[in-house]
């Protein structure tokens, strides 16, 4: 195609219409794929800002990028930031290689500078020859439709416009315009995995099978499609920190732990999780927990409930007046009354209990969360009964267990507050003095 084809061909229509004037950051290491992005952006109208990294990994020829860059940004009248950056330091505090370091430093960094400069996204020089290199390398790795679907377009704040250009393409719009742009000697070197492909594996490829590029290209159109058709279908949820996923129709679809999967997966779940969460709700475990980085995902009776991972409140102890009561963070009212006593004036559910007033002697009384090992001791039964084993009577779900106070009083517990009080401080039939504790229903827990 002649040049002016090509710059029409490179962006959607929409993106055409919309890039002018468009302040964008773009990613510009020297080498022809951003050399060539800079360029066409320009040409198309749009307000670019360069960002170059130097890594300092290839001694002179690292310093050599940085003049070129600077010159030609200096010759397009193009602002531009530079950042240096220590590799071998990333590596002792974070670990991982070095592909992986210089990675994760310069697209921290591009998101700053895109925030500092004031730009709409940050535009990188990915193209179609880097896609299919990127389906060889996840399919090497075992993966999923997501990851043999490469590369997306528009990912977050990172666009990529040249997903549809190969770098021969590329090559043949800088000659034409007698742009000239630097070469980094490492790519021709065999070290790296991406590079074997590109130099060694791909090559053979075509050479066995003419314009497998390009059916590979399609192939990844195809799966792009049937993931946004997948991703559709399985409702996302992961929109709150707390979510609720109705089982329903859900556990007795064939592919029930790939919808789930593609729910739950941008919280960090991983494919088996999934699977075996929805192998233990069709087997009646309730109970089952599964982690990711901030969320857990448990298996409830009707629900899969994803939660974020509550902090470490366990140890919390709130000092509770048994004469006044408490606000905050549940409402509890405290009244002495002088009414002869009767059961009914507690209510089954938990709700108002009573206590003798010799609850008022003791020295300590906190509100708390459950503990591993809490016991309590019922009405009407001789020894005592763990709490866990009265939360599973209930049917309580984990969120419920661990959003349920306890009211203690002298190490002993005295009242699962709002569902059980126990045989500690009764009061006598007929009692005309004694203290009744409410929990308000429409209490902040």
């Amino acid at each position: 195609m002649n040049h002016e084809e090509f710059l029409n061909s490179f962006l959607t229509p929409d993106e055409a219409r919309s890039v002018k004037g468009k302040r964008i950051l773009v990613a510009l290491s020297g080498g022809a794929d951003s050399v060539a992005l800079l360029r066409l952006l320009l040409a198309a109208g749009a307000d670019c800002y360069a960002a170059h990294c130097n890594f300092h990994l290839r001694s002179e020829e690292s310093m050599r990028d940085q003049r070129f860059v600077s010159d030609l940004c200096q010759r397009l009248d193009v602002p531009l930031s530079v950042k240096d950056f220590d590799v071998t330091a990333w590596q002792h505090d974070h670990g991982g290689s070095v592909e992986m370091a210089c990675r994760e430093m310069r697209y921290q960094w591009f998101e700053q500078e895109m925030v500092q400069q004031d730009c709409s996204c940050i535009a990188v020089a990915h193209h179609a020859d880097d896609q299919v290199e990127t389906f060889f390398l996840n399919l090497m790795r075992g993966t999923g439709i997501r990851g043999l679907a490469g590369m997306k377009r528009n990912n977050g704040n990172i666009w990529r416009p040249l997903l549809g250009v190969t770098h021969n393409q590329l090559l043949d719009y800088l000659d034409a315009i007698g742009q000239d742009y630097v070469t980094d000697s490492t790519n021709s070197l065999n070290e790296y995995r991406r590079n074997r492909l590109r130099n060694i594996i791909l090559p053979i490829i075509e050479q066995q099978f003419p314009n497998a590029s390009n059916r590979i290209l399609y192939t990844m159109h195809n799966l792009t499609q049937d993931l946004e058709m997948i991703e559709s279908l399985a409702n996302d949820t992961t929109s709150g920190d707390n979510q609720s996923i109705e089982l329903g129709e859900l556990i007795n679809h064939q592919h029930a732990p790939t919808l789930l999967y593609h729910q739950v997966r941008k919280l960090g779940f991983n494919p088996d999780q999934c699977r075996q969460a929805i192998e233990a709700a069709r087997q009646g475990h309730s109970g089952r927990q599964f982690t990711a980085s901030n969320h857990m995902m448990l298996v409830n009776r009707q629900t899969i409930s994803v939660i974020k991972r509550p902090e470490q409140t366990q140890d919390t102890e709130i000092p509770f007046d048994a004469t006044t009561g408490i606000n905050n963070p549940i409402v509890i009212t405290v009244s002495r009354r002088n009414e002869p006593f009767t059961p009914s004036i507690c209510t089954p559910s938990g709700q108002r209990v009573a206590f003798s007033p010799q609850l008022l002697e003791c020295k300590r009384i906190v509100l708390r969360h459950w503990r591993q090992g809490d016991r309590i001791r019922p009405f009407g039964m001789r020894g005592t009964k763990l709490v866990s084993d009265l939360f599973n009577d209930m049917k309580l779900d984990y969120c419920d267990k661990q959003n349920t106070w306890l009211l203690e009083a002298d190490g002993e517990i005295i009242w699962v507050v709002g569902l059980r009080a126990t045989a500690h401080y009764t009061v006598p039939i007929n009692s005309k003095d004694y203290i009744v504790m409410t929990k308000l229903i429409h209490d902040k827990s």
